[in-house]
């Protein structure tokens, strides 16, 4: 019987072979195999959907190709406290749509075989030129003392894979000593990512006493729940709990916060503990009902909830859950739920920005309503461009530039920062900030500098024969020196770009874009030399 997860996975995957063809054939070199087509466009929504990238984040994530070691997406975040989260890929998509297909075993060996090689910096490698530049970036990382701590997901439109799968698992895990977490991403996993935004009504099972107070109309309850209902979530819901959290859980959970938390629930002598341990789980909802003539172990109804603070505790949980059992009701957690209205939009980013901002995370969507975001927004669309402070699930046009890319273009070409533009991505709306977005910064500045990162990176992206090895690596420094370049031309400091001389701007900016990428290439390679 045909499962209906793995059609709508389907029909999403056709969608993408019939407006992306042509992108797919080009940048990986498909041609015009419609198998090879599917299975790269199925590779696209797995990257875009798991790791929440933009249509051109996916695509330069794909590996794919011969020599690959069995890998076929390679992700991986800025290094952070001396560690760097990647995950490696490999999918397989097949026709059959009933959803019974195992993960193949020697798929997982080929994974397991990729992560004891990729990254040891002293072990030489042939891999496809895409593979080869994401690797050689992580190498360079690890080379310097940064530890990968790497999830090695198998993704497919079918089942998980064989128990025989599972052994080869379990011993490569003790080879790694715990740098790497294992995941199987299926149809089902992927619709419930699909499914983001829907509303969740479900019932939380507390224990012990609880509390119900009022603040200004808005009311909170605070009391405890045990692990093991945390995990039930998980299981019923899955990441739709987590649409609203800033630090959505990916499967890069190999950190040493969440393994010290694995690690005491696993432990029968500190599960009681870890109440004392853990800050707790934040939810917001619209509504919630109790019996306030029950003394205890309340169990409450509560429409649209979302967990906006505590994800990597609940998903460590449901975790731990599947090995330790019925145990894990032993752990509680502090549970804080506030019944907001449904239009509490702006406090409900707040709340989930003061309760994560002990994290150095991207706040790019919880910066979305700050006022110079409204205003760069109004001054680009003054110049016939479209602004997105928000994500969106659609493909950037032409005259459009996301939030995310200006973020990088500014710090690039105007702060002359390239290097933290484009491997400090978690930090653009958090800790720099306002480097970027400084107030004396316009539309025509924000504009032209996405335009020129824009061209220097489809350079990149579509290098020519003769283009230097470096510009697989360059393309944000080139993009700075373009910007010196056109000021330059212009006769005028960047102060004094905006709206009134935006046309020349533009006008340079396109007649003269390949001679400043070649000159500026000559100059990174001059200073390299």
């Amino acid at each position: 019987m045909p499962s209906l997860a793995a059609q709508i996975i389907d029909q999403r995957v056709s969608g993408i072979v019939g407006a992306q063809a042509g992108v797919l054939a080009e940048q990986l070199g498909l041609g015009g195999d419609e198998t090879r087509l599917r299975s790269a466009a199925f590779l696209w929504l797995v990257a875009k959907t798991a790791f929440e990238l933009d249509d051109d984040e996916a695509l330069d994530a794909i590996v794919d190709g011969g020599n690959d070691f069995g890998v076929d997406i390679l992700y991986f975040e800025p290094p952070e406290r001396g560690e760097i989260e990647i995950a490696v890929v490999q999918g397989k998509y097949r026709t059959n749509l009933d959803g019974q297909a195992a993960f193949p075993e020697n798929g997982v060996m080929k994974l397991i075989d990729a992560v004891g090689v990729l990254f040891d910096p002293h072990r030489p490698i042939a891999a496809n030129a895409r593979l080869q530049q994401r690797v050689e970036y992580v190498r360079s990382v690890i080379a310097e003392g940064a530890v990968p701590r790497v999830a090695a997901i198998a993704a497919n439109n079918g089942a998980r894979w064989t128990a025989e799968a599972q052994a080869r698992i379990d011993r490569a895990a003790r080879d790694f000593d715990g740098q790497v977490e294992w995941r199987h991403v299926g149809a089902e996993e992927l619709l419930a990512l699909l499914g983001a935004g829907k509303p969740i009504d479900a019932e939380l099972m507390l224990t012990g006493l609880a509390t119900v107070e009022t603040f200004d109309y808005r009311r909170v309850l605070t009391g405890r729940m045990s692990a093991g209902e945390l995990a039930r979530l998980v299981r019923v819901h899955g990441s739709r709990l987590f649409e609203r959290n800033v630090r959505r859980y990916l499967g890069l959970s190999g950190n040493r916060v969440n393994e010290a938390m694995a690690e005491t629930l696993r432990k029968p002598e500190e599960r009681p503990n870890f109440y004392f341990y853990n800050n707790g789980v934040t939810i917001v909802c619209s509504h919630f009902r109790h019996n306030a003539l029950q003394r205890d172990g309340w169990r409450v109804p509560v429409s649209d909830l979302q967990i906006v603070n505590g994800g990597q505790t609940v998903m460590t949980a449901w975790t731990v859950a599947g090995e330790v059992g019925p145990d894990i009701e032993e752990a509680e957690v502090l549970v804080r739920l506030y019944e907001l209205p449904r239009d509490a939009d702006t406090l409900v980013e707040a709340i989930t920005f003061a309760t994560n901002s002990q994290s150095p995370v991207v706040l790019r969507d919880l910066k979305a309503n700050d006022a110079r975001q409204q205003k760069i927004a109004i001054s680009m669309k003054e110049l016939g461009y479209t602004y997105r402070p928000k994500r969106e699930e659609r493909r950037v046009k032409h005259d459009e530039f996301t939030s995310a890319t200006v973020a990088e273009a500014v710090l690039a070409v105007w702060r002359e920062r390239p290097q933290q533009a484009r491997f400090g991505r978690r930090r653009h709306f958090g800790a720099l900030y306002e480097t970027i977005f400084s107030r004396d910064l316009n539309g025509a500045q924000a504009a032209a500098a996405a335009l020129l990162l824009r061209r220097a990176e489809a350079r990149r992206r579509r290098p020519p024969e003769d283009a230097p090895d470096f510009i697989a690596y360059g393309s944000y420094f080139v993009a700075m020196l373009m910007g010196r370049y056109l000021l330059a031309d212009m006769g005028i400091p960047r102060a004094r770009l905006d709206h009134r001389n935006f046309e020349e701007a533009r006008d340079l900016a396109e007649r003269k874009g390949d001679e400043y990428m070649d000159r500026a290439e000559c100059e990174i390679a001059d200073a390299l030399r």
